[in-house]
């Protein structure tokens, strides 16, 4: 039990962030997600330039639930670096899904809804493991270790609001 408590203990700032990440995704991703098929077979764009303008109001959504929810409490390096570097992640996140949906659309000639929908969902998926490294390595940094070292140092426990802020798998 000892053991579960200080994984817990060890893991909770990354298991709350990844909580917060998830349901801010979830929303973003309704946005992104219905937003693509309300572009492509309502209003009748391409499938590529529905994806990405979607995907660009949805970014906008995840960038603002992110910054001021979900990583609240990481060092903030500026707003226009932060929104600058977030859209470039989230250019390159947008990859995955373009790719899919266009190898499906253009090399297998599929253009009914249901493979535009699956290959939409599976190049989400790639393109969000690579948005949720690269977010926190690049765009919402960890809280400065500093305080816990010197509190530490100190021969002191460090305040729990200190210990929460410390990602346990931050590199830099």
């Amino acid at each position: 039990m000892q053991f579960l408590r200080s994984a817990y203990e060890r893991f909770a700032a990354l298991i709350h962030e990844l909580i917060k990440f998830g349901l801010v995704g979830a929303i973003a991703f309704v946005i992104d997600f219905g937003g693509t098929n309300l572009l492509r077979f309502g209003v009748g764009l391409g499938p590529l330039s529905s994806k990405v303008f979607a995907t660009i109001v949805a970014a906008s959504f995840a960038y603002m639930g992110n910054r001021f929810w979900t990583y609240r409490h990481r060092e903030q390096s500026g707003l226009a670096r932060e929104y600058v570097l977030f859209f470039v992640l989230n250019g390159i996140g947008l990859l995955p899904p373009l790719l899919t949906i266009g190898f499906v659309t253009y090399s297998l000639g599929l253009h009914d809804a249901l493979s535009y929908n699956i290959a939409q969902f599976v190049g989400i998926g790639l393109g969000t493991l690579f948005r949720f490294w690269s977010y926190k390595k690049w765009v919402f940094l960890a809280a400065p270790q500093l305080a816990e070292e010197i509190v530490e140092g100190a021969g002191a426990r460090p305040h729990p609001e200190v210990k929460a802020q410390v990602d346990p798998l931050a590199t830099r």
